[in-house]
Order: C-alpha cells, then sequence, then structure tokens
C-alpha cells in the first residue's frame, strides 16, 4: 500500500500535476503517521525520533554546509557522502541501494555508486562502445539459441544502456516511463479511430492497425 502512494506521488510529479503532488503527499504523510504511530503503540519509536534521526543524519552526511568540509561541486558532495557511510559501518558502496528499488533506478543508483570511488568510464563514446559489445554478444547467444545466455546478455545491454544514459544525463526511469505513455495515448487513440469506423482491434489485420498507428503517430507529431 505504502509502495503503490509511493508510485501514486511519482506519478503525479512526473506529470506535473501540482494538486495531485499535493494530495500524494498527504497520502504518503499519512502513512508515515501510521507508521510511527505503531511504533510508538509498539515501544519501538516516536515520531519525535524519527524526524530527530533524519535532522541529525542531514547534518551528519552534510559536512560541507554544518561543518568545515570544503567541497567544489555536486560530485565531491556525493564522494563525501559515501565516505561518512562507510564510517558509520557500511559494509559495501553498493550497500546502501535498496533491494525494493525498481531495476532501472537500481542500476543507475549502483552505477551512481561506484562512479563516487572511481570506477567509472572516462567518456560517454567508451560507454557506447561497451553498448555496442553487449549486443554483439547478446546477438551470438541468439544465434546459439541459449536461452540463459539470452537472457543475461539482454540484461548486460539494458544496463549498459542505462549506463549509457547517466552519461548522456538523461533519467532512463524518466524517458521509459514517458515513452510508457506516449503508447498507452497512441494506442487508445488507434482503438477509438477503429470503433469510430465500426470496428475493433481484435478483428483487425496488423496492416490495418498499421495504417491507423500511423496516421495517429502523424497527427500526434503535427499538434
Amino acid at each position: 500500500m505504502t509502495l503503490e502512494e509511493t508510485y501514486e506521488l511519482t506519478d503525479a510529479i512526473t506529470d506535473e500535476d501540482w494538486k495531485g503532488i499535493r494530495e500524494e503527499l498527504g497520502d504518503l504523510l499519512l502513512h508515515i503517521l501510521f507508521y510511527s504511530k505503531i511504533g510508538s503503540e509498539e515501544n519501538k519509536f516516536t515520531l519525535v525520533e524519527v524526524m530527530n534521526g533524519i535532522s541529525e543524519k542531514l547534518i551528519i552526511r552534510h559536512p560541507h554546509i554544518y561543518g568545515d568540509v570544503k567541497v567544489d561541486n555536486e560530485e565531491d558532495v556525493k564522494k563525501n557522502w559515501e565516505k561518512i557511510k562507510i564510517k558509520e559501518g557500511k559494509k559495501s558502496v553498493l550497500s546502501g541501494v535498496p533491494p525494493s528499488l525498481p531495476a532501472v533506478v537500481k542500476a543507475t543508483r549502483i552505477q551512481e555508486k561506484a562512479k563516487q570511488v572511481g570506477f567509472e568510464w572516462e567518456n560517454k563514446e567508451d560507454v557506447w562502445k561497451k553498448v555496442e559489445e553487449e549486443i554483439s554478444e547478446l546477438q551470438q547467444a541468439i544465434r546459439q539459441n541459449d536461452q540463459t545466455h539470452i537472457e543475461e546478455e539482454f540484461g548486460d545491454v539494458m544496463f549498459s544502456l542505462i549506463n549509457y544514459a547517466r552519461f548522456l544525463h538523461v533519467d532512463a526511469e524518466g524517458v521509459l516511463e514517458r515513452t510508457n505513455k506516449k503508447f498507452i495515448h497512441r494506442f487508445q487513440q488507434m482503438e477509438t479511430i477503429a470503433n469510430n469506423h465500426g470496428k475493433n482491434l481484435t478483428e483487425m489485420k496488423l496492416d490495418e492497425m498499421d495504417a491507423i498507428w500511423n496516421e495517429v503517430k502523424k497527427q500526434n507529431i503535427n499538434s
């Protein structure tokens, strides 16, 4: 339920729906208050302790603001952040990546954290070469008809593409979601046009649907 509310907030933010953002923030806040109430009743923690905890964490992890640490840019801030978390007892730089994150977001976070210790490509051209290398390995697995290998290489291609998106300063999760919404919008327009002609998509041939799809796509480009 809480995860669902988080996704609804994400949708509102993506759509720049300020009324929806306000509403979804309220829903999420209700969950925070609810869990804090349970924690208090179970004598585990209170809402005040939750707020104090995040305040202390922000102060400790931002010494460039609340202390005397000097930084030159955002990358310095992130590197310092990882050093602090290691000092706090984190066994791995990657241990802070939540297992429940959506796969695309998780891949981005993993790559960003690896970057903070210097495990990073030097430029986007090298990253693209890696993408091409992974695509070649996927094609080889397809030729061999090895399903396990195909799945492994397909995952490698996706991971490399997400990394390339990061080098282009592209939010891979965000652009994929926008593409999802674009497809849904165009598909529903196609359904409407077909219905207006007294047809159902299940009764149409692929070339008929393609013709309507191209019409919808052209309308969207010109609008």
